[in-house]
């Protein structure tokens, strides 16, 4: 479900970048020397977010291929938080329970499913930035093997 957003996001973006993309080859091929610097600059730009979308598309589908492997073998972590308004999970709830993934991670380092955990369990207590640190390590590892 949360796939349909984020396409639509990604679409979003790469159609604002061919625009960008368009205008910068424009102004690189205005004979004022001003103009064509700033073409060039305008160019840098849209590659470099092309090039973040395509890390992050690969990133979330990588993701996504560990979050089935682990709902396919039923182990994925019970989702019974209480929520927030919001919606998201009580980041104080989720801290209770956040010592037995990180345990689990100490126990079996090696171990990509409870790396995955513990991404997931980060993310219930409102760590975005070691949610997706454990998950990125948790996709390493699984890639190895």
């Amino acid at each position: 479900m949360r796939r349909v957003p984020a396409l639509l996001m990604a679409a979003l973006l790469l159609l604002y970048l061919v625009f960008t993309i368009q205008y910068a080859v424009r102004l690189i091929l205005d004979p004022q020397p001003f103009a064509k610097a700033i073409g060039v600059a305008l160019l840098v730009l849209p590659l470099i977010g092309l090039w973040v979308l395509a890390v992050e598309l690969i990133f979330a589908v990588r993701a996504e291929r560990l979050a089935e492997r682990l709902a396919r073998d039923g182990a994925l972590p019970v989702d019974d938080l209480p929520r927030l308004p919001s919606g998201r999970p009580d980041p104080a709830e989720a801290d209770k329970r956040f010592p037995q993934f990180q345990a689990a991670v100490e126990a079996s380092p090696d171990d990509w499913a409870s790396w995955f955990r513990l991404g997931l369990a980060y993310d219930a207590s409102g760590d975005r930035r070691r949610a997706r640190w454990a998950t990125r390590r948790a996709i390493a590892i699984s890639r190895k093997r």
